[in-house]
């Protein structure tokens, strides 16, 4: 397990939100990405999380949700990793992979593009 101050895990997503093209973030649309300590229910080991609705399945009459969450879970990937450089990579793979959510594309497309 490795130690790292909440400070220092964020920065490790804002620097992973940093490495995504801007054209790309300019296509994200009424998402907010945060960092939580645990995720909730069973799966304990569970790196990110995208919470809401793909934009290829948001249809002319959506609107006026609240904005759909990318959640990064620090202590999952604290306890998996075993350096602070393991932790940035882990993090900046589960930011891309939780954006791709956003963008619809699933998890077997990842998997086929070795996004794992």
């Amino acid at each position: 397990m490795v130690r790292m101050t909440r400070e220092e895990f964020e920065t490790a997503v804002e620097d992973a939100i940093d490495e995504v093209p801007d054209e790309l973030l300019d296509l994200i649309d009424n998402c907010v990405i945060l960092v939580e300590d645990e995720p909730e229910g069973e799966d304990k080991d569970l790196l990110g999380l995208y919470d809401g609705v793909a934009l290829t399945e948001r249809g002319d009459l959506w609107g006026g949700a609240l904005p759909d969450r990318i959640l990064i879970y620090m202590n999952p990937t604290l306890r998996m990793c075993r350096s602070k450089d393991e932790v940035r990579d882990e993090v900046a793979i589960t930011v891309v992979h939780e954006i791709a959510h956003h963008f619809g594309i699933s998890d077997e497309r990842l998997h086929d593009l070795g996004w794992d």
